[in-house]
């Protein structure tokens, strides 16, 4: 892990295959949130205020304004001067005019936010907050694929829960590079689970090949979280970084 970083940093990322991944406390002094507030665009704010309780407000606050902060570290820019784009399914990226080649993917769980970012590659990235989750084997028979049912059920019981995420996080991420969001089926990929065993996709729409061209990066964040990167391409190296608010 490197030193921290945070406002007024000036922040590199070389071209090719490495990727920047940031963790981020999502529970700040309000002193803080109001600063990280100040940045935001009025269509961010709107849907700020649009949230019914303060805790998801803060939350969303402060991860859209930390996006800014360290988009505006890399670009050289003032983070309220930013302006964004959504696709088809919703990912955001910047607007056209800012960045020929920066891309980044964030997600967020409970008071953690994950951020990636890196140069010319589609990314996805997911993060989930470890904890007991009533039906989640019902969850993994409905939606996993027939392998991962299977590998999941073959995990002892008190690794159970650590398996379930793995898959969960993986899927996520991998869905979130290709931008199809919701509309990609779950069980139409494989994705490795087992804990301890590395990270991997196994198949894409019945192609082992495929799954070989992407890099899938299991990610322990911070204690009791646990999070995947997925990006087109098989050698992607991961640096992890803290940023401070």
């Amino acid at each position: 892990m490197s030193e921290p970083s945070g406002p007024g940093t000036s922040l590199s990322l070389p071209e090719g295959e490495e990727v920047h991944v940031w963790a981020v406390s999502l529970n700040q002094p309000p002193e803080k949130v109001g600063a990280l507030e100040a940045l935001l665009a009025q269509d961010e704010l709107d849907r700020a205020y649009r949230f019914r309780f303060d805790r998801h407000r803060r939350r969303f606050i402060v991860g859209r304004g930390v996006l800014r902060s360290i988009l505006g570290s890399y670009l050289g820019v003032e983070p309220r001067s930013l302006s964004f784009s959504y696709g088809d399914k919703g990912k955001p990226a910047l607007a056209v005019g800012w960045s020929e080649d920066l891309s980044f993917n964030l997600s967020h769980s409970s008071e953690l936010a994950l951020y990636g970012f890196g140069r010319r590659l589609e990314l996805g990235i997911d993060v989930e907050h470890l904890r007991e989750l009533p039906g989640a084997q019902d969850i993994a028979e409905r939606f996993f694929s027939v392998p991962e049912r299977l590998a999941l059920r073959g995990v002892s019981a008190e690794s159970q829960s650590d398996a379930f995420f793995n898959c969960w996080t993986r899927k996520e991420a991998y869905i979130k590079a290709t931008g199809d969001g919701l509309s990609m089926a779950l069980d139409s990929f494989d994705v490795t689970l087992v804990p301890g065993e590395p990270a991997r996709m196994l198949c894409a729409d019945g192609d082992t090949r495929a799954a070989a061209r992407w890099s899938m990066v299991h990610l322990e964040p911070a204690p009791g979280y646990v999070g995947a990167l997925a990006a087109p391409s098989p050698r992607v190296r991961v640096v992890s970084r803290d940023w401070t608010v």
